[in-house]
């Protein structure tokens, strides 16, 4: 019997996490969280100990991407990664780094260019944007930035084009460690220019 129940559990785990992963490609949702209660919601599960993790999550938008956008994907990553890499060439003063799905793999249609900056006058960043006569919008984001630690940073977003460029500011110090991934709950993997050229030039797809 307890056999039986574990596997009910897997599949009820596995099915919010396909739904979730359906609504984040197909909706553009970018919270996991608000992703994994709307499909459980949807399917009539309330119980959070049927939550997938949000890794399971990341890895159902990876096969859902191979099934349903298997052309389109890769084209459209790439397509993120050259407007990453323009972005980045821009803002080269603040020792750009490219983070989430876009250096992942897992980004498409409605997916964010997400972008760490370091200064340590955050206004600096907000005064280049306008120097260069950039409309932005500024905000404070929050981040883990260790287990039982958050800390808010001044974000910046922008349009590039027709894609949403996202840039968290941190103090130059901020460099040597990322904050807590929210997938993994790892620290952030962060790539450089330099990183993203490669990726561009390899077009390298799926999760890192």
């Amino acid at each position: 019997m307890g056999h039986q129940s574990q596997r009910g559990d897997s599949q009820i785990r596995q099915r919010i996490a396909q739904d979730a992963a359906r609504l984040m490609v197909e909706h553009g949702i970018k919270d996991f969280h608000t992703a994994k209660q709307k499909a459980a919601e949807s399917i009539g599960i309330s119980d959070r100990h049927d939550m997938p993790r949000n890794s399971e999550v990341e890895e159902a938008i990876l096969e859902y991407q191979r099934i349903f956008k298997s052309h389109a994907q890769p084209q459209r990553l790439q397509e993120l990664r050259q407007t990453a890499i323009k972005a980045m060439t821009l803002l080269k003063e603040f020792e750009p780094r490219l983070v989430g799905s876009v250096l992942r793999g897992t980004a498409g249609e409605h997916s964010d260019v997400n972008l760490h900056v370091f200064a340590d006058v955050p206004e600096t960043v907000s005064h280049f944007l306008t120097r260069h006569k950039i409309p932005h919008e500024q905000r404070e984001k929050r981040f883990r930035t260790s287990k039982d630690n958050y800390e808010l940073f001044i974000a910046y977003s922008f349009i590039a084009g027709e894609v949403p460029i996202d840039i968290v500011g941190f103090p130059v110090d901020g460099q040597r460690q990322a904050p807590l991934s929210a997938v993994d709950g790892r620290r952030m993997q962060r790539a450089s220019l330099s990183d993203v050229e490669v990726l561009l030039h390899e077009g390298e797809v799926g999760i890192l």
